[in-house]
């Protein structure tokens, strides 16, 4: 399911020579067609004929205009049901391509590239396609497997420093809900650099699969993959509809110092324990300043989570360093604590 590439990209060409794929669409986004679309196609030997789909950089981009133009090119190119889609980018592409390959006549194959620190650990694992709704996040998506996920870890090198560090965010959310060895190796970098992150990528990629394997259709455990996204999704949400997008790890991180201290409030961990994730993630994470958003903004996109049952919001919070619950419903006391806690932060 998930290979890594050596430098000549020779299991990419081995899987496309072993399928009959009609045609390929490989889509990118300008970034990813600048720097990483003539690495793939330098290195990619087949004799298909293939097509380059192109959309803007960027969160806003994840709506069903695009997708709607996706689908409408598709159907221009004459795409068949034994087209590939090749996925190459961030969470972004991963998936919007993943919910228009999923969709196009009820589904054609596609595969995922990924060319961002995000989406190699958790974006492109898993099965969920979506896009956001308004301003609500991966409101509409599908769960549907890509036929494979290649990591081709030297794309890292072509990332602003933010989309590494909105990455490992990601990374800490898999140390801390499912393995504290992991949590206590990435708290040891102490500065953010590819060389530092790409030692740790293959245990953040297993631990994802991992859950993804016990529960694809996120019945259970893999609710717990949504710690610090609850709150996280919310501010992220209220970003967007600003009009001012922030990138999915600064949401993830605000996110898991808010629900880290939920957490605690709802006697689930010890002070300390709480204390000092949140220390640790700030470490790495400059402060979101989330003054302008009223508590009963945010209450009510928490209110809209998909986790969510019978109008009850539904938390994935710690049990311990290492260890997470899911639906677990906290008080509306603790939750605006939690808010007002974060707060206070800037000034502390």
């Amino acid at each position: 399911m998930i290979t890594i590439l050596n430098d000549n990209f020779s299991q990419l060409n081995e899987f496309l020579h072993e399928k009959s794929f009609s045609k390929i669409f490989i889509l990118v986004d300008e970034n990813t067609h600048e720097y990483c679309l003539p690495i793939l196609l330098g290195n990619m030997e087949t004799d298909l004929g293939f097509e380059i789909l192109e959309i803007e950089a960027g969160e806003e981009m994840k709506n069903i205009q695009t997708a709607n133009q996706l689908w409408e090119i598709l159907t221009e190119m004459q795409a068949d049901r034994k087209a590939l889609v090749i996925n190459l980018g961030g969470g972004v592409i991963t998936d919007m391509g993943g919910f228009v390959a999923s969709t196009y006549k009820r589904g054609i194959q596609f595969i995922n590239i990924p060319t961002t620190l995000l989406s190699m650990c958790d974006a492109s694992i898993g099965g969920k396609t979506g896009i956001d709704l308004m301003h609500y996040k991966n409101m509409v998506g599908t769960f549907a497997f890509p036929e494979q996920i290649f990591i081709f870890p030297k794309f890292l090198e072509t990332l602003p420093f933010k989309e590494l560090r909105s990455g490992f965010a990601e990374m800490l959310k898999h140390g801390l809900i499912a393995d504290k060895n992991h949590w206590d190796q990435l708290i040891q970098v102490r500065k953010l650099e590819v060389d530092t992150v790409i030692p740790h990528i293959q245990t953040s990629m297993n631990i994802k699969q991992d859950v993804v394997d016990k529960d694809f259709h996120e019945q259970n455990i893999r609710k717990t993959l949504n710690f610090g996204h609850t709150i996280g999704h919310a501010v992220e949400s209220l970003c967007l509809q600003q009009g001012n997008p922030i990138l999915h790890g600064e949401a993830v991180a605000m996110g898991m110092i808010a629900e880290a201290h939920l957490a605690y409030l709802e006697n689930l961990i010890s002070e300390t324990d709480a204390d000092m994730v949140i220390e640790n993630v700030q470490r790495y994470y400059p402060y979101l300043d989330i003054s302008d958003f009223k508590d009963e903004d945010i209450t009510a996109l928490l209110l809209n989570d998909k986790k969510n049952t019978d109008s009850k919001i539904n938390f994935s919070l710690l049990s311990g360093i290492g260890s997470c619950t899911y639906d677990h419903q906290c008080s509306q006391e603790n939750i605006l604590e939690s808010l007002s806690f974060y707060r206070k932060l800037n000034n502390a």
